[in-house]
């Protein structure tokens, strides 16, 4: 694909990217890391674990196979611990209502692929009353291996019938830019969580702070039709 080709399908990352809510996710795992003894900063979350499943995360931070009880006990203890933290804080990143409005306007579909669990996807998705935005929602239990593999951002453009190629991927975390960069798609980086070195590093074509100033290339490439 050459860098001027039209980009015709949208996919959004949720946590870190529709919503700036990663610090509450770190804070929530330290907290279960520490309870069982073990040492971890939000830092190590980040680089090594953002993006990937609680199935992938708890087996590799404890160093041992878990139990579907155990897995899915510590699981529910962590992201209950998150959605307290997050709750009061609830809104989407700055200038992402707008951006998602006006994409719609302009009849380019788009979709949210996420590792985030079910009660997750609805604190966010339902509580800012902005499922009905997205064609599709791609959750973890639709695919066999979490981010940095390619599979959710695969499934996602599958899902809105649109090629890999002609889709932009927006993440906050460098698993995630290599996911969607894997898959084939352009990627976006949004710098809540990484610092832009990394995500360029990591794949991503531009980066941005949030969705209020998108770089002149890439609106050219969404919007030209539009135009």
């Amino acid at each position: 694909m050459t860098s001027s080709a039209p980009l015709r399908a949208v996919v959004f990352d949720m946590d870190g990217t529709l919503v700036d809510n990663m610090l509450f996710h770190n804070e929530a795992w330290v907290a279960l890391a520490r309870r069982l003894g073990l040492s971890l900063t939000a830092e190590d979350f980040q680089r090594q674990f953002a993006g990937r499943k609680n199935e992938e995360i708890l087996p590799t931070l404890l160093g041992r196979p878990l139990s579907h009880e155990e897995m899915t006990g510590l699981a529910e203890e962590k992201e209950s611990q998150y959605r307290t933290f997050y709750r009061p804080h609830l809104k989407l990143h700055r200038g992402a209502e707008a951006f998602i409005h006006r994409l719609r306007e302009a009849g380019i579909p788009v979709a949210v692929a996420t590792a985030a669990p079910q009660g997750n996807r609805e604190l966010v998705l339902d509580g800012l009353g902005i499922r009905s935005l997205f064609a599709r929602v791609v959750g973890a239990e639709e695919v066999t291996r979490g981010k940095p593999a390619p599979d959710i951002f695969l499934a996602a453009a599958k899902a809105l019938g649109i090629e890999p190629s002609a889709c932009l991927a927006f993440e906050d975390a460098v698993l995630g830019v290599m996911s969607a960069r894997d898959a084939g798609m352009t990627v976006m980086g949004i710098t809540t969580a990484a610092p832009a070195e990394q995500l360029r590093e990591a794949g991503a074509r531009w980066t941005a702070p949030d969705f209020t100033a998108l770089p002149p290339e890439l609106e050219a490439r969404l919007f030209a039709k539009a135009a």
